[in-house]
């Protein structure tokens, strides 16, 4: 574990394993400490990982400065600098699929492999649901996952998740209401696999579809889950690896 210094902020960065490095972005909201913690993924076991907290989340110290997607993807890059990767691979969930997408076409020849997680382009590729309404628990379990039966069980487990730090997630709420990279995809280089859940309804499968219909070559895969189908469909960490591996 390390602290890397960029222009408004340190960052709290953890990293785990041994292979070929690989920035792993958590979504909104999210800290190491709630549980995807670099040695705690299935990547581990095959990548050399490096997450960090976003700027004013988890461990990580933030100004009073509102920051833009453009600030978080230069945050990712930072981290890879402070480790001497030139060259890397990607995966980004959620939020951290924006932040992902941003900085596969602002330094496309630095990524060499990019996964899409459960994420949204904006503009014309559609927008994740707009989280800076605040949604309640009810109204969160029910586009996590959109069945009925499944966002139910969900509802224990929103109603007492604990409330994420602020300001930096307010400030991370109004960066992603700003995203919008609709247009800069086909700047994407790496080879992208794009991942949803078929009964998401934060980033709802089609926008997964505009995203990989906009990035040249990209290859599109739907699981048995909602915004959280990495954890409801055994395939989709095996198929993340395999696409990570391929040479």
């Amino acid at each position: 574990m390390t602290n890397v210094n960029v222009p408004g902020a340190s960052l709290y960065v953890e990293r785990a394993g041994a292979g070929p490095p690989l920035l792993f972005v958590n979504g909104s909201g999210s800290a190491l400490a709630d549980g995807l913690r670099p040695a705690t993924l299935p990547v581990s076991r095959h990548f050399d990982v490096a997450s960090w907290d976003h700027r004013g989340l988890g461990e990580s110290s933030s100004d009073d400065v509102p920051v833009t997607m453009a600030d978080f993807a230069a945050d990712a890059l930072a981290v890879a600098d402070s480790l001497g990767w030139q060259a890397f691979s990607v995966f980004g969930v959620s939020f951290g699929g924006m932040v992902a997408q941003e900085l596969a076409v602002t330094a496309p020849s630095r990524v060499v492999r990019l996964v899409l997680g459960c994420t949204s382009a904006g503009g014309d590729g559609g927008s994740s649901y707009p989280l800076h309404e605040r949604p309640s628990p009810e109204v969160m379990a029910g586009i996590v996952d959109t069945r009925p039966e499944v966002a139910g069980s969900l509802l224990e487990l929103f109603g007492a998740r604990p409330t994420p730090k602020e300001p930096g997630y307010e400030r991370q709420l109004q960066a992603r209401r700003a995203h919008d990279v609709w247009d800069r995809l086909p700047r994407v280089t790496a080879p992208t696999l794009v991942q949803a859940g078929r009964f998401d309804g934060i980033a709802p499968p089609d926008n997964s579809r505009r995203i990989a219909s906009r990035i040249p070559g990209a290859r599109l895969e739907t699981y048995d889950g909602g915004h959280a189908f990495y954890f409801q469909d055994e395939r989709a960490w095996a198929d993340a690896v395999a696409f990570l591996q391929e040479v």
